[in-house]
């Protein structure tokens, strides 16, 4: 091959490289990933089979770690203010597999000797969102409330905007529901109820299973394997290159 040849292969060869190294480091990164995403579970699954422990006092809520507490079974006492509930839609959850959305989660304060407390409890179709339809359920008088301890979800640039005019919210953030209900002082989590059980089962509450998506693994081939795609078409080109003008 004469020199003109191998200059002329030096630009495509750079840039297969540059993607060659790329797609290594992507299908890397996936591995970690994996890694990290599998101690995630088990650490969610630890928490979540620990024995419920009393609900800190309202003094510690806002130094709690979120990494030490969050899936943390909680009880207390405390009564439900149901007039105040608020409605957050939700399409399906990998960490409740017992539901099946669309529907909503149905959020309300519960009174304790140390503040109001936010409380998911649980899961309402589409077509019970209306409390007349679930009547049975909407528990009062003093309660002993069992549940996991949960931080607001991070909102996306494609969330929808809430509606609270309808009493329609988007992301689990009870702190700016509070705000805009006008629930007053809340704790930076919310408990996402286990127990008890309201009449009529619903809202459903149920118990969180650690059934986060782990598609890592197959991420790592797929960049892997574009790789080696690529590795073989350069091979190929340059071998045509290299025979080009041979007799």
């Amino acid at each position: 091959m004469n020199a003109a040849r191998r200059k002329g292969l030096l630009t495509p060869a750079a840039a297969a490289f540059a993607a060659f190294a790329v797609l290594i480091g992507l299908g890397v990164w996936q591995l970690e990933r994996k890694v990290w995403k599998e101690n995630l579970i088990d650490a969610i699954g630890r928490q979540l089979a620990a024995a419920p422990v009393d609900l800190p006092p309202a003094a510690e809520w806002p130094r709690l770690d979120r990494a030490e507490w969050e899936f943390r079974p909680v009880r207390f006492a405390g009564e439900f203010r149901n007039d105040r509930e608020a409605l957050v839609y939700t399409s399906g959850s990998t960490l409740r597999p017992d539901t099946s959305g669309p529907g909503y989660w149905v959020f309300t304060p519960a009174e304790t000797r140390d503040g109001l407390v936010p409380v998911d409890r649980g899961f309402v179709p589409l077509d019970r969102k209306d409390v007349s339809s679930r009547g049975a359920g909407q528990l009062s008088g003093l309660l002993d409330i069992v549940g996991v301890l949960r931080w607001p979800d991070a909102r996306s640039w494609y969330t929808p905007n809430d509606d609270p005019a309808k009493n329609i919210w988007f992301v689990r953030d009870p702190p700016a529901i509070a705000a805009e209900k006008g629930w007053g002082p809340v704790p930076p989590f919310y408990v996402e109820q286990e127990a008890p059980l309201p009449p009529g089962g619903l809202p459903a509450p149920g118990k969180l299973k650690p059934n986060l998506p782990n598609n890592h693994l197959l991420y790592a081939i797929t960049w892997f394997g574009l790789a080696a795609v690529l590795a073989g078409v350069f091979a190929v080109f340059a071998g045509g290159r290299m025979r080009e003008g041979r007799p």
